[in-house]
């Protein structure tokens, strides 16, 4: 089997303009497909214990399931990934207003982020697709024009890798993630799935959502996962609702070790996350509710998938003494993520 790349068509979008779907494929047979819509990953079959593989992300079967709109499946988010509080920043002494589209604040970059963008593809040699796109100077209210480059590739190593790049005309906050839901089983919920995380410090939220400002450690408390814990056990001590995670873990790791490992004792299968970020937040799907039906009628109820989104901390443009997020002309954002599958 040779590793490759096709093109087919996904639909049409309200305005006419064709919509593509690639196929991934390296030579071990894992498959991933991905949308030029969004940068959305629709499908991501890996093999489990015995062989076979499974489709371990959540998602729609078109693309009109997509339009009518859904909890971030799959797609790039941008141009500023997580919460900034109230949807305002000052940036050189100036004052600049984003679009409100969570409570009072600004989300995963607004009303209308990049996981809503048409992007421009280019396959590339084997098993590779390069995403661009070209957000405007006010776009959801973020300061100049930013160049931006999402590169995925499929392995012979069994892994996803993302490689993003952005280049501005003026100083613009930039926080890129990917956030697939996965589920390792391939059906159910993923409280069972056990992870491991490369974190001793987290940082604490109010109840918007938005950072306090502090750092605390993790240490004897329910976001404790310096050894594998199943996602599901401690769910009550977290207390709030709905229930689940959906918390900033603040990385040890460098970009070459692992930062998260997640297991399925079902199938084996194994999901290994290595990242230049700082940060990931893990969401454990709490606010599904079982009122979107996805990929083949399945129904996606409480907990039936879990985001490992890589990251720098939110409303880190309002939090002076987190690491920076701002872009400046003449420099290049670059970031790399890979999601590593393995089966024991």
């Amino acid at each position: 089997m040779k590793a490759s790349v096709t093109k087919t068509s996904f639909g049409k979008l309200p305005n006419g303009k064709p919509v593509d779907l690639f196929t991934l494929t390296n030579k071990r047979g894992m498959i991933c497909r991905v949308t030029n819509y969004g940068t959305i990953i629709t499908e991501l079959h890996v093999p489990d214990r015995a062989g076979t593989l499974g489709d371990v992300v959540l998602g729609f079967d078109n693309l009109n399931e997509y339009l009518r709109g859904h909890p971030y499946f799959g797609c790039t988010v941008g141009r500023y990934a997580n919460r900034i509080a109230h949807g305002r920043f000052t940036l050189d002494d100036k004052n600049y207003k984003l679009a409100i589209n969570n409570g009072s604040n600004s989300l995963h970059g607004g009303l209308r982020g990049f996981d809503k963008a048409l992007w421009k593809a280019t396959p590339q040699k084997d098993a590779s697709v390069q995403f661009t796109y070209s957000s405007p100077d006010g776009e959801e209210g973020f300061p100049g024009k930013l160049d931006v480059t999402v590169t995925m590739t499929l392995t012979e190593r069994n892994e996803l890798s993302i490689d993003y790049k952005a280049v501005t005309n003026k100083p613009t906050p930039v926080n890129l993630t990917n956030h697939s839901y996965f589920n390792l089983a391939c059906s159910g919920d993923i409280k069972n799935h056990r992870l491991i995380l490369a974190s001793d410090f987290y940082t604490p939220v109010n109840a918007e959502m938005i950072p306090t400002g502090e750092v605390r450690s993790i240490q004897k408390t329910a976001l404790d996962f310096t050894k594998p814990v199943p996602l599901g056990v401690r769910f009550s001590k977290l207390g709030g609702k709905p229930l689940g995670y959906d918390h900033n873990f603040i990385l040890r790791s460098n970009g070459s070790s692992i930062a998260a490992r997640v297991t399925d004792p079902k199938s084996g299968r194994v999901l290994e996350v290595i990242t230049t970020e700082p940060a990931m937040q893990l969401y454990t799907g709490n606010h599904l509710d079982g009122s979107i039906t996805g990929k083949g009628g399945v129904i996606y109820g409480p907990h039936t998938g879990f985001c490992l989104e890589t990251q720098h901390y939110p409303d880190s443009v309002n939090q002076a003494h987190f690491p920076s997020t701002i872009l400046n002309p003449g420099e290049t954002y670059t970031q790399t993520t890979v999601y590593r599958f393995l089966a024991s």
